[in-house]
């Protein structure tokens, strides 16, 4: 076996905290541990993994292994702490673990220094929503609240401000794998939909890892339009939210005076209408963040007001332009099926929708009748093009794209006055972009460019 160097100079320190994998979450990491004055080393598989120039200089006596993982580190250590990013089902985890390590993430570090109640948000989609609604909620409430995990600030660092009354988190499946002692006053699981199973065995298991954020919370919150999200609540006393007419205690739609209101039980809070966040899926959205703030008690009026004014994230169905009276949509963040099927079920009207990418090993039959009832046309792009073309059997026309700029070209000769254009891919963005931020700022530039077009005309 190669004997992996440090980069570090100080190679006879002893140490039994690993910290698997560096980046942006592992100086996080390095910084809690430097701080709270543990031993530690850190290694990454990648020769020059980002933050190592950070590491080497804030922390210049800690063993680095950089370039490959060697199962002799990892059976050293007494604790890892493993980044999201890498899997828990890496040989050299498995092996140190058979030899009595534990293996924890930077949550579970953080759950056991936690002091304010935890909000936990996790799902398939529209974690990020529904995690900054609640943040700009609780500010609205004058409630000093601390939002981050998978989004923005990693856990760890949020433990910094003193006055913090809230903790609001956005977990991934991966987070879930390594934080067995989170507590949370209230957590959702949104919905469940295909995603990663190039990680996980099969939906079961992506699903089950889910459900874990459920195992320590006091007021388990649930989407009952989705059977797969609510069987994982099953035998827990919940609170449920959805797009029917909800029972008393529980939120959902009613109708008032003709229009679509958000609701709880048999009172109407909002008018969808003075809404800035569209679809079906917003409304589910709306509901889920509601349900929890009632829950820590953040104030309603406050809520509302938030609700009626953010305008959503950007490549979450966010909206770019309307040219000649075609409305178009960049939801590039819609990186699998379950998200492109809540963005097309969404919005109303005809659609012409781009599609394509990496499938990461997913299930695309369940967006042929959603193609079907919903799109006037598909433009595919991307590695897995002939792979959807071959689900959707040509249930609506279908068009070929190979680059960005020539779909946005195609999706304009086709859409008429009244119709939508939709980028949701339900695929990873990696076999022609650098990540969906940036398929969805080229899609943009590209619309953008004919919204000038149009200006000159």
């Amino acid at each position: 076996m190669t004997q992996i160097q440090p980069i570090t100079q100080e190679k006879t320190m002893t140490w039994d905290t690993l910290v698997v994998g560096l980046g942006v979450t592992g100086l996080s990491v390095a910084r809690y541990l430097s701080e709270k004055e543990y031993n530690f080393a850190v290694t990454d598989s990648r020769k020059l993994p980002p933050g190592s120039k950070e590491l080497q200089q804030n922390y210049p006596n800690v063993p680095t292994y950089f370039g490959s993982f060697n199962e002799d580190i990892f059976t050293q250590a007494k604790s890892l702490v493993v980044n999201p990013g890498v899997a828990v089902s890496t040989p050299e985890i498995q092996a140190a673990k058979k030899a009595g390590a534990e293996i924890i993430g930077d949550v579970e570090l953080f759950a056991r220094e936690a002091k304010a109640p935890v909000i936990g948000i996790t799902g398939s989609n529209g974690k990020t929503t529904v995690t900054t609604l609640l943040q700009l909620m609780a500010k609205e409430s004058q409630v000093v609240a601390q939002t981050g995990g998978n989004i923005g600030t990693p856990a760890l660092d949020l433990l910094i401000a003193e006055d913090t009354e809230l903790f609001i988190l956005e977990l991934s499946s991966f987070q879930l794998e390594t934080c067995p002692s989170l507590k949370t006053a209230t957590a959702v699981v949104l919905n469940i939909s295909e995603d990663h199973l190039d990680r996980y065995d099969d939906l079961a298991h992506y699903a089950a890892t889910k459900s874990t954020i459920y195992n320590n919370c006091q007021q388990v919150i649930v989407n009952r339009d989705d059977p797969y999200a609510m069987a994982l609540a099953k035998g827990k006393s919940s609170i449920s939210f959805g797009l029917d007419i909800p029972e008393e205690g529980h939120y959902g739609l009613c109708i008032k005076d003709g229009k679509t209101w958000l609701a709880k039980g048999t009172e109407c809070l909002l008018d969808v209408a003075t809404m800035k966040l569209q679809g079906k899926h917003n409304q589910l959205n709306a509901l889920a963040a509601i349900a929890m703030g009632d829950v820590v008690g953040l104030q309603r009026s406050a809520m509302l007001s938030v609700l009626t004014e953010y305008i959503g994230m950007e490549h979450r169905t966010e909206w770019v332009a309307e040219i000649e009276g075609v409305n178009w949509y960049n939801d590039s963040k819609g990186t699998n099926v379950g998200a492109t099927l809540a963005a097309l079920e969404g919005l109303e009207g005809p659609i012409v929708l781009i599609l394509g990418g990496q499938g990461k090993g997913a299930d695309f039959s369940p967006l042929k009748q959603a193609v079907k009832n919903n799109a006037k046309a598909v433009i595919l792009m991307g590695e897995d093009a002939d792979v959807i073309a071959n689900v959707l059997a040509a249930s609506v026309p279908e068009y070929r794209a190979d680059s960005m700029a020539q779909a946005v070209d195609l999706a304009r000769k086709i859409a008429q006055s009244g119709d939508k254009v939709l980028l949701s891919p339900a695929c990873a963005s990696f076999d022609m972009f650098a990540n969906y931020q940036a398929r969805g700022n080229e899609f943009v530039q590209h619309v953008t460019s004919l919204e000038r077009q149009e200006g000159c005309a």
